[in-house]
């Protein structure tokens, strides 16, 4: 039988060799969280028992897992589940998986929700292009004084894992689930508006990395040329309509050759609006936010 630290051994060396990982630190991370996955244990684990022997099965299961990661497919697909803001949640191909700099969307979006209800104001709030939901589903969880919000998708397939995490973090009966093009499904005029809409340009596909080109859902990464198209478009619609309530806020995530850009359009198509661009912890510009 094979014991954990064979298995490590054999699957951090079958990784190296693939090039899937730059680093050893990388491929060895990949097969630990990949056996304890396998084993149904804590990553600690495996070191504190490390000529515990691996059933057949679990042996099969593992060096499966390791062959597909060794082709490049990601590691949070072939666990089923990211944490994001210290929740876990259950993703697959059908959405893009949960970046840690969106994290700052939900801290900006979160700051804008307490100011409200701080001065006594029950916002409405809702995330446009939710995918997996993480966002709605940890501002609904982060703060549960607010007693519903919208989270809308073009795609059924993104709504349906979007519903197993609600389910999976008790906000099922909080969060309303649409399905329609930007705001198009909105019933109701919002105060916040979140959105981490596909931002990546068709001219910068060569240098994504090769897992997200190959595995990822490229509906939720692509917007026309410059990654801009549908941040164009999701602004001219709640500058058009009626979507933002008066002292309302858009938060947009944005690529980080982009606020220039949008600078210039808002400039044109809505002057009256005022902008703050906040950096991520990298020093990226990152989150937009549109004061109305």
């Amino acid at each position: 039988m094979t014991t954990v630290r064979a298995a490590l051994q054999r699957g951090m060396q079958q990784l190296a060799q693939a090039n899937t990982a730059k680093q050893d630190d990388t491929s060895r991370l990949d097969a630990q969280l990949l056996l304890a996955h396998v084993m149904g244990i804590e990553r600690a684990l495996l070191y504190a028992y490390p000529e515990r022997e691996l059933t057949a099965e679990q042996e099969a299961q593992f060096f499966a897992l390791i062959a597909r990661r060794a082709r490049g497919e990601p590691v949070a697909y072939l666990l089923g589940h990211k944490e994001f803001y210290g929740l876990d949640f259950i993703v697959d191909h059908r959405v893009l998986i949960p970046r840690p700099e969106t994290e700052l969307l939900v801290e900006v979006a979160l700051q804008q929700i307490r100011t409200r209800l701080s001065g006594g104001q029950t916002p409405i709030v809702a995330d446009i292009g939710t995918g997996s939901g993480v966002i709605p589903i940890t501002l609904a969880v982060e703060e549960p004084r607010l007693p519903y919000l919208y989270a809308c998708d073009i795609s059924a397939e993104a709504l349906e894992v979007a519903r197993l995490n609600c389910e999976r973090h008790h906000v099922a009966s909080r969060i309303r689930l649409l399905q329609g093009d930007l705001l198009a499904p909105l019933p109701e005029p919002v105060d916040v508006l979140t959105a981490n809409l596909p931002y990546v340009g068709t001219e910068e596909m060569a240098q994504l990395a090769p897992d997200v080109l190959a595995y990822e859902p490229h509906l939720a990464l692509f917007s026309g040329p410059k990654g801009l198209a549908l941040l164009y478009r999701l602004l001219d619609e709640a500058q058009q309509s009626a979507t933002l309530k008066k002292d309302g806020v858009i938060l947009l995530e944005i690529g980080y050759q982009q606020r220039e850009p949008l600078q210039r359009y808002l400039h044109e198509h809505w002057p009256q609006a005022t902008l703050t661009v906040l950096r991520d912890y990298a020093g990226w510009e990152r989150v937009l936010q549109i004061a109305i």
